[in-house]
């Protein structure tokens, strides 16, 4: 677990997996707290859980600690303000156990109930939208087997590491159980701007990468097959021409975060560690409009 100044949040998503039925000495919490100004690191030894501290503010490089001090087979990449429970924990390690089965996450539940009506109307779009069908980005929880584990030797210094993973791992070795998360969209157009702005540094970054990966990773290289800028018109609006005012605020939206992003002032890290006003960088694939960014709640990119 990941976590960068999540003083505020990571009691309670330490409290719902140590005080949940069923957790017991075979499931091992590890927290890597990297780069924090906070009180991270002494309030997750406080739940009894094992804490990596690096000086480094880096995601990457927080996975890799965690990794080295992991021993157990199935890993389990969770953000620090996911709300999982051990059952959920113990349903993606049994779907990895299961033959032919290297990676699992859960059905994605978007909510933009307390959001403005353009945030909503950009999710009319977004949660329609064919690019987290048999895919792990998105959803902040990604179980992966030993097998899978093993192709490769450390997570490399990507923002999007979720997409790593997904292009590690063949389309017919993934599974989506029936579990959902049940994730919270940003609530003004500005947070939303922002995330998708974000989520299009990481896409690009993530792209760069597979065009030019060491042979030490064997990536399949087309990990969101089908993809297209205009995939919001042809799977969304063609078969439900009554979402076209929704898509209009959506292509705005990518509009106002791709010049966002490329603004002097933009900072990639604007938000990092605040559970209020840090929403998830989730790369989408290739295309200007085709971002579709899930909801609010992973730690950082």
């Amino acid at each position: 677990m990941p976590a960068f100044n999540e003083e505020a949040g990571i009691a309670s998503t330490l409290r719902a997996l140590t005080e949940s039925h069923g957790f017991g000495p075979d499931l091992e919490i590890i927290v890597a707290a990297n780069g924090c100004t906070d009180r991270t690191a002494e309030v997750a030894r406080s739940f009894g859980v094992r804490v990596a501290e690096i000086t480094t503010p880096s995601k990457t490089a927080a996975l890799n600690a965690g990794d080295e001090l992991a021993t157990g087979d199935v890993r389990i990449y969770m953000d620090a303000d996911v709300p999982a429970d051990v059952s959920l924990i113990r349903a993606l390690a049994g779907a990895v156990a299961r033959p032919g089965i290297e990676a699992a996450v859960p059905r994605l539940e978007s909510d933009a109930s307390a959001s403005t009506w353009p945030v909503r109307s950009y999710y009319r779009i977004n949660a329609r939208l064919p690019v987290f069908r048999g895919r792990l980005f998105g959803r902040g929880i990604i179980a992966l087997s030993g097998t899978a584990r093993a192709r490769f030797k450390r997570f490399p210094e990507l923002t999007a590491d979720d997409m790593f993973l997904d292009a590690i791992v063949e389309a017919d070795e993934k599974a989506e159980i029936p579990q959902s998360i049940r994730v919270v969209a940003p609530r003004t157009m500005n947070n939303l701007v922002r995330r998708v702005a974000r989520a299009r540094d990481g896409n690009d970054e993530f792209w760069r990468f597979v065009e030019s990966a060491p042979p030490e990773y064997d990536l399949n290289r087309d990990p969101v097959p089908g993809s297209s800028a205009t995939s919001w018109m042809r799977d969304v609006v063609l078969r439900a021409p009554w979402l076209m005012p929704s898509a209009v605020v959506y292509v705005s939206v990518v509009l106002r975060a791709e010049r966002k992003r490329r603004s002097p002032d933009w900072d990639v890290r604007s938000g990092w560690g605040s559970r209020s006003t840090a929403p998830a960088t989730v790369p989408a694939p290739r295309g200007a409009a085709d971002q579709a960014v899930p909801s609010e709640p992973a730690v950082r990119d």
